[in-house]
Formats: C-alpha cells, structure tokens, sequence
C-alpha cells in the first residue's frame, strides 16, 4: 500500500509549534531546549522564542535516509543537558520512536515533545500538538518546494 502524504506548510508548522509552546509554558522554567537533529532545529527555535529561552543544545540520530528507516546511529550526544533534568527535547515528530528511545536513554529525566506524534511513537512523547495514523509521510516545509501543477481537466483522459 503505498503511503499517505499530509504537507506542513511554513505557517502551518509555525502555528502548530506555538501551540505547542503554550502547553509547554506551564511545565517549565526550563533550563534549556535539546533539539534532535534536524528536523527538530525549527520548531525548536520557535519555541525557544516563545517560551524565551536561550540555552539551546542539540542531538544528532541518524535513522533514516530519505523515506527508508535503518539502526540508529548518535552522530551528535547532547553534552550540554547532562541526564536532561530541567531540559525539554523537542522534535517536529515522533514516528516509531525508534529516536526518542534513544534519545530517553542519553537525557532520562528531559521532557519530550513534538509538534506530531503517530499512535506507534506517541506513548513516548511527554507533549505533542497533533496525531497523525501511522501511514502518513509528512512532508515538512524544508523537503518541499512550492510548484505549479497543471489543473486536472488538463490531463483528463479524452472521451
């Protein structure tokens, strides 16, 4: 079955990574934001702005090259956070959660969010603003270009 695909406009992921930051106002002060590389870098400035916070660190896993999952790899451990007491670490989504298990297993103590959570990762995740089924591939704002596409009468099969 070949997958669903839901695109995250700019501002659509802005709102969305707001939102989540209101939730997250509560829950603080925090001491810092961990972001998990890369997809959690903007969503993580974003809430970083809002919630103003300035001690941003970041983790890097390695897991997929391009739609294809494999063993995750730590390219970047996030030093700065210690065993994640105080800190919040942020991603744009949790999938299987193969990530953030690895993530938990360097900062046990952080509180996990994202901005999308699929019902497989979600368990994981502290915070998240929506879910989306697991089947879905979002295509997020930075893996996608906006394109004219030619209106549908056009490549109607003639009668």
């Amino acid at each position: 079955m070949a997958p669903r695909y839901y695109t995250v406009s700019w501002d659509q992921l802005h709102r969305d990574s707001k939102a989540l930051a209101r939730r997250l106002v509560e829950k603080g002060p925090w001491k810092g934001i961990v972001a998990i590389t890369r997809g959690g870098l903007i969503p993580a400035a974003i809430v970083a702005r809002e919630l103003d916070c300035r001690m941003i660190e970041s983790v890097s896993i390695i897991t997929y090259d391009e739609e294809v999952r494999g063993e995750p790899q730590v390219a970047k451990p996030p030093v700065a956070a210690g065993d994640g007491e105080g800190w919040l670490v942020l991603d744009d989504l949790v999938d299987t959660g193969t990530t953030l298990r690895v993530v938990r297993g360097l900062l046990p103590k952080a509180h996990f969010a994202t901005v999308y959570a699929k019902p497989a990762g979600n368990p994981l995740v502290d915070t998240y603003i929506t879910e989306v089924s697991q089947d879905t591939w979002i295509l997020f704002p930075w893996d996608t270009e906006p394109q004219f596409i030619a209106p549908i009468a056009r490549s109607a099969v003639p009668k």
